[in-house]
């Protein structure tokens, strides 16, 4: 009498010659040097004068990726997907990164007095008074620095809780192979993705919108995810590449997944749109000046030529570009189209961030009554509107984006190195590496 074999098969059984493992030593000088270009890029950013909102343009770009590498993970459990098996480890072991992006949080908590000045250090008078401000004062039970740093403790003990939950019982089924690991995994992503939406909805909220703390906008949450899920895409199609170049990978992640993933990469590319798109039409349709004033300083400083750079770089042209199935397949076109959503990226982040800090850096005295404290008008030629953000913008607003990105890097394959390149006996790991589009 046998008994059922109750484990999945091991990779060994299903690819032979797959490596399974990146072999001892090998990328450790790749990723001391990214983790050097970022800590280097983003100290030098330090003495640029205006760091602090240089840094949160970097930071809430690269907090994006990451969360959404989380999502990606929970997301392929819920829906029990089984082409996505071999590129589930690259997204665990980004997710897990949310460790020190919580040390890395510091710099804004430090600057959150400069950054969040319009309501952190805001004086609730007297009705009667003359300075009294009714919106301040209605939001005040939210927007104070008390609970500001407590919600900043419970959204990250959301996202460690579950980066940890669900990577650390992805690496226990590498080594028993039991199956009920991927269901229990399948049953705890629905709460999961529940906590998940709330806690990077308000976190958008916190840190981004709550810089005009006049303005609002209930889909504003939902904007920051698109950008983020789509930049998680294009960062993980680069990251594989990479590894492909260098011998991992090869036979797991195949032209057949970097076409599933170009198709994500071009559907939230649209997603974005269509979300921005509403709340823009909306805000439009409606000529409330307690709305209309966000884009109306939006249209000055220069900042008028970044939102044309929006619709062409983050639409229009990837629209067209990644449309074809053959640029979806293609190694070169496909990393070309990452490459400049991630860029497009950082010019995003720029926009929902810097005019907030009236253009640019130090160019004004805020935008707390509205967009006739922006200084500039708006229109002029494309040209004169990019001069002039050339003018306002500085090169630490690249360079923190670009600095925390290489830290992320570094810091997956830092965990790369440490698991194994694929769950190794999850039972849809054949599916996977015998995955075709049609």
């Amino acid at each position: 009498m046998t008994t059922a074999n109750l484990t999945a098969p091991s990779v060994e059984q299903l690819a032979p010659n797959l490596k399974a493992k990146v072999e001892p030593g090998a990328l450790a000088t790749a990723q001391m040097a990214f983790l050097a270009i970022g800590v280097l890029l983003i100290g030098a950013s330090w003495f640029s004068g205006h760091f602090y909102f240089s840094y949160l343009v970097g930071y809430m770009g690269v907090l994006g990726i990451v969360l959404c590498a989380l999502f990606f993970t929970m997301v392929q459990h819920i829906t029990r997907a089984g082409w996505s098996v071999t590129v589930r480890r690259v997204a665990e072991n980004m997710s897990w990164t949310i460790l020190p992006l919580l040390l890395l949080f510091i710099p804004v908590l430090i600057g959150s007095h400069d950054i969040y000045h319009h309501w952190m250090d805001a004086q609730i008078t007297d009705p009667k008074a003359a300075d009294y401000d009714g919106v301040l004062a209605g939001k005040s039970a939210w927007l104070n620095s008390t609970f500001f740093f407590v919600r900043v403790f419970i959204y990250f003990a959301i996202w460690i809780a579950l980066a940890w939950f669900f990577r650390s019982n992805s690496l226990k089924q590498d080594q028993t192979g039991d199956p009920a690991i991927t269901m229990k995994l399948s049953r705890v992503a629905a709460p999961g993705l529940f906590l998940f939406a709330l806690s990077i909805t308000f976190a958008a909220f916190d840190w981004i919108m709550s810089i005009d703390p006049h303005w609002f906008s209930t889909i504003f949450g939902v904007t920051y995810f698109a950008g983020g899920y789509m930049a998680f895409l294009a960062f993980t199609i680069l990251l594989c590449r990479w590894l492909n170049a260098r011998g991992y990978l090869k036979e797991a992640v195949t032209t057949e997944h970097y076409h599933d993933l170009g198709k994500f990469l071009f559907t939230f590319m649209v997603f974005w749109t269509y979300t921005n798109f509403s709340q823009f039409m909306l805000i439009y349709y409606a000529n409330l000046p307690e709305e209309t004033h966000w884009f109306a300083v939006r249209a000055q400083e220069g900042w008028g030529a970044i939102g044309m750079i929006l619709i062409v770089g983050h639409f229009l042209f990837p629209f067209a570009f990644l449309l074809s199935r053959h640029v979806k397949r293609s190694g070169l076109g496909l990393s070309f189209g990452a490459i400049f959503l991630l860029v497009i990226h950082c010019f995003d982040m720029q926009f929902l961030i810097l005019p907030g800090n009236t253009g640019g850096h130090g160019h004004g005295a805020g935008t707390e009554n509205g967009a006739e404290h922006a200084h500039g008008a708006a229109g002029g030629t494309f040209g004169e509107q990019f001069g002039e953000y050339l003018h306002n913008v500085s090169w630490a607003d690249f360079g923190c984006f670009a600095g925390l990105l290489a830290i992320v890097a570094g810091l997956t394959i830092f965990n790369i190195r440490r698991t194994n390149l694929v769950p190794v006996r999850d039972p849809r790991l054949a599916e996977s590496l015998h995955f075709q589009n049609f």
